[in-house]
């Protein structure tokens, strides 16, 4: 499952200078809310938080104040031109909807890996696995059949790019071949032989 332990500290100044002074001292600052509880405030460590937030359908367990929620992210905000990270708004979910996102995200490993084995865009294979969890698929059947259908696809266009290329290849042999009966067709006629002397 991609849970990840991560402890928090408060944050009680607000603003964009308390945030950059944060940020520069290896923290991010973040709010938790949902499941009826009030708003949070508080700051993340940035290395661990950056590591977590590469795993796909990542679940924190956070630790604050000597109680842990589990939350997920439902906003990250980067700098648009740095990429770091500014600001995380979490959410708290049940334990039944994180362990089916670190179903989901079994399953995304699986996928990905068998669509790097068949020579597959892992990311075409990713979105083709999300529509099929998204219509009630189990997330391992639906990893397995997300391969097979991008397989299936990545073969057909294959095949329509080589009957394409045949047809091409035949209207360039066409193409070559109509000059030269245009040619023999604008050769003027010889002239007409002489009449025959006895």
């Amino acid at each position: 499952m991609s849970e990840v332990a991560i402890t928090a500290q408060a944050r009680f100044e607000f603003g964009k200078g308390a945030a950059r002074k944060l940020r520069r001292e290896g923290r991010i600052p973040a709010v938790i809310y949902g499941s009826g509880s009030e708003l949070l405030h508080i700051t993340l460590p940035e290395h661990e938080l950056n590591l977590a937030l590469r795993k796909p359908r990542v679940v924190l367990a956070v630790t604050f104040e000597g109680s842990t929620v589990i939350t997920k992210p439902r906003d990250v905000q980067r700098d648009p031109v740095k990429r770091v990270l500014e600001h995380l708004d979490l959410v708290i979910i049940s334990k039944l909807e994180a362990a089916a996102r670190g179903s989901m995200a079994e399953a995304m490993k699986v996928a990905e890996a068998a669509a790097v084995e068949a020579g597959i865009d892992p990311g075409t294979v990713a979105a083709a696995l999300q529509d099929a969890i998204a219509r009630g698929e189990d997330p391992m059947a639906a990893a397995l059949h997300a391969v097979a259908d991008v397989r299936a696809q990545a073969e057909a266009y294959a095949a329509a790019n080589a009957a394409q290329a045949e047809i091409d290849a035949a209207a360039a042999v066409a193409g070559a071949a109509a000059p030269a009966v245009e040619a023999a067709a604008e050769v003027p006629p010889s002239a007409p032989a002489p009449p025959a002397t006895d």
